[in-house]
């Protein structure tokens, strides 16, 4: 009876597992596809709310992309600042889009504003988001050109982290971030479904926006819009040959509303849509909408660990008690691999090598963190900005 109870129990941390361990087999990287000559033109939207320290550089760094100048324009939202955000940016080269509203403020706000604006001016095909403390790789709007070309409607680049060597935080997030940015949508874009956006470094045709209105307004707008795509029948194409590099905080004051907000935005979209997904895309045979549901379904990383390691021990534990190899113990033992493997893949695509392995290390003091993060109240409010400050600057 204990080792069937210990069976059901592995159950729903053999389907994480065995989700996880699928898009590992599949993360094998692939050549970047070659270039053509560019003919879409793009709006690259930068939405900022008190980045004027900042701002300017990266402006700098997106005027410097591979791209003709006649077939792009940088355009920042300067959201309900209090700061000089709008001055800098006009004098980096930007156009700048000023919203003032104490009602409805947040990141979602600033770009439908931003996407109204590209749409009723008709200068762009597509729109491209890019957060306002990143640096992006000069072949960025190629990468997404070939796959509109191609008939992509939304594109995600590699979303990877600025200052990996900046502290043990930021090389544990350099990994982290390698697991799910890279070796999931990897997988996933081998599987033909969405890769799912990530917030930083996306791309959509104006058709596509003229389709899905961006009504997305949660602290996680991106999840959320990027679940609606998947509902109107489009998938998300990754783009993995290019990378926007964002930069991560180091204090855990600053880590500590950084994980709120996108942990507790996670879960609240996993409420909401993950088994109406789930079962929507069963009944449809629609393979979309049954991996967005999987990735919601899938807990955080760290209650997987914890989940796939109290099985363990108590199938171990079990085992020896009865004299053999108790049926949960081959269930757990699946499950604990394909979390190594896993982990260990996102180890190896991160770059990190031998820093990196010792940062792992810490895993065990961060996941009981995040474990605590998740379990307290948060702080953040719906549908307002919640900047995580920057290093040296006050939030």
């Amino acid at each position: 009876m204990i080792d069937s109870l210990l069976v059901l129990l592995a159950v729903p941390v053999l389907a994480a597992s065995g989700y996880l361990l699928l898009l590992t087999l599949l993360s094998g990287e692939k050549a970047a596809p070659k270039q053509v000559p560019p003919r879409l033109k793009f709006d690259v939207i930068i939405p900022a709310h008190n980045e004027e320290a900042g701002i300017a550089r990266t402006v700098s760094n997106l005027s410097r992309v591979d791209y003709p100048v006649e077939l792009r324009r940088i355009v920042v939202v300067a959201d309900n600042c209090s700061d000089a955000t709008a001055e800098r940016a006009r004098e980096a080269g930007a156009t700048v889009l000023e919203r003032q509203n104490k009602e409805l403020r947040g990141k979602g706000y600033a770009l439908q504003l931003a996407f109204e604006r590209s749409l009723a001016d008709g200068f762009a095909d597509a729109v491209v988001v890019v957060d306002a403390d990143t640096e992006v790789t000069p072949n960025l709007l190629h990468a997404f050109g070939l796959r509109l070309e191609a008939g992509a409607q939304a594109v995600q680049a590699h979303y990877g982290v600025l200052n990996p060597h900046a502290s043990w935080r930021t090389q544990l997030m350099t990994i982290f971030m390698a697991l799910f940015h890279k070796v999931r949508s990897l997988g996933r874009e081998r599987l033909g479904v969405s890769c799912g956006l990530r917030g930083n470094g996306m791309c959509f045709t104006h058709a596509i926006i003229r389709q899905v209105p961006h009504e997305a307004f949660s602290i996680v707008e991106d999840l959320e819009y990027g679940i609606r795509l998947g509902q109107a029948g489009q998938r998300v194409h990754f783009a993995w040959e290019a990378d926007v590099l964002g930069e991560m905080v180091t204090s855990e004051k600053a880590a500590r509303s950084q994980r709120r907000r996108w942990d507790g935005g996670r879960m609240a979209m996993t409420r909401k849509f993950g088994l109406p997904l789930l079962t929507e895309g069963l009944r449809k045979g629609d393979k979309v909408l049954v991996d967005l549901a999987m990735d919601l379904l899938v807990p955080p990383m760290s209650w997987v660990v914890l989940a796939a390691g109290a099985l363990a021990v108590a199938s171990g534990a079990l085992s020896l008690w009865q004299g053999h190899v108790a049926l949960a113990m081959y269930l757990s033992a699946f499950n604990v691999l394909s979390l190594v493997l896993y982990v260990f893949r996102g180890w190896w695509m991160s770059g990190m090598g031998l820093k990196g392995l010792l940062a792992l290390g810490r895993a065990p003091f961060y996941v009981a963190w995040k474990l605590w993060l998740m379990l307290s109240r948060s702080e953040e409010k719906k549908g307002e900005w919640v900047r995580t400050a920057r290093e040296g600057q006050k939030p």
